[in-house]
């Protein structure tokens, strides 16, 4: 895995995003955070509300200008409403970068057919705090461009190519996704502790630092999380009864697959009407 570096992300000129919600946006200040410079980013969204201190935000694309770099930051089902006006300004050595969830390659270059390289990027929300798990996919041959973009991605967190776009909605579903499913996760464990007798906001507190050492540990040991669960649990005690609730008929593991499952199931359904137009 290529983890995160700490230097100021570098571009190769203007950059702009096209959308700014709450992905882009947490990617913007990611990047301001690792100081990149404000001036040159471009925010173009349909509300004109300012993204960021010292970030140029408009309600349309800038007259007479080329971006180095395009950000694709707009829901799905907007994409066929920004394309056209924004394929017209790009050049063939424009990189667009695009975060759409469940829109194929192909249909990247159906709409933008003139950059030479597209790049798939899939990161999650903990970008904003330079702490993401970003995929990443494209059929660019450019070794340069995918570099600068991998660059910009690793000063959010980690980054991972992602070889075959078969496989990028699994990605997507694990790393893009996960953060809601351990939202989910942390609120169940405190919601237990919560149920057995402890104050709700005591249980809250616990297991978000719970997790948070935990994922910590994970990071750092050479083991894996399933052997370090096992060192917890000793023979007959607390968190051996625990990890038979979760173990029996592998409940916990058919609940994540299910889990996964449907979140690429939607994105094929999402690359299927990406596909129709």
């Amino acid at each position: 895995m290529n983890v995160a570096v700490n230097t100021t992300p570098h571009l190769p000129g203007p950059l702009w995003l096209i959308g700014c919600g709450n992905m882009a946006g947490a990617m913007l200040e990611g990047w301001l955070a690792r100081g990149l410079d404000p001036a040159l980013i471009t925010v173009v969204r349909p509300s004109g509300t300012q993204a960021a201190p010292n970030v140029r935000t408009l309600t349309t694309l800038p007259e007479g200008e080329v971006p180095a770099l395009v950000l694709l930051g707009v829901k799905p089902q907007k994409l066929d409403a920004v394309a056209p006006a924004l394929a017209r300004v790009l050049d063939p050595a424009t990189i667009l970068i695009s975060i759409l969830a469940g829109t194929e390659l192909a249909s990247l270059r159906q709409r933008f057919p003139t950059p030479r390289t597209i790049i798939r990027a899939m990161p999650n929300t903990p970008v904003r705090l330079n702490q993401g798990a970003t995929s990443l996919l494209s059929d660019s041959t450019d070794s340069a461009a995918r570099a600068t973009v991998e660059t910009l991605m690793r000063s959010l967190g980690a980054a991972e190519w992602i070889e075959d776009e078969a496989l990028f909605d699994v990605a997507t579903a694990l790393a893009g996704s996960g953060p809601a499913f351990l939202f989910r996760f942390i609120d169940a464990l405190a919601k237990g502790g919560e149920a057995l007798g402890l104050p709700a906001d005591q249980a809250h507190r616990l297991a978000i630092a719970t997790v948070q050492g935990t994922a910590s540990l994970a990071a750092a040991s050479p083991e894996t999380p399933h052997a370090l669960a096992e060192r917890v649990a000793s023979p007959g005690g607390m968190t051996r009864k625990g990890l038979d609730v979760l173990d029996a008929d592998a409940a916990l593991d058919r609940l994540v697959a299910g889990t996964l499952a449907a979140a690429v199931a939607r994105a094929r359904e999402m690359a299927a009407d990406a596909r129709a137009g």
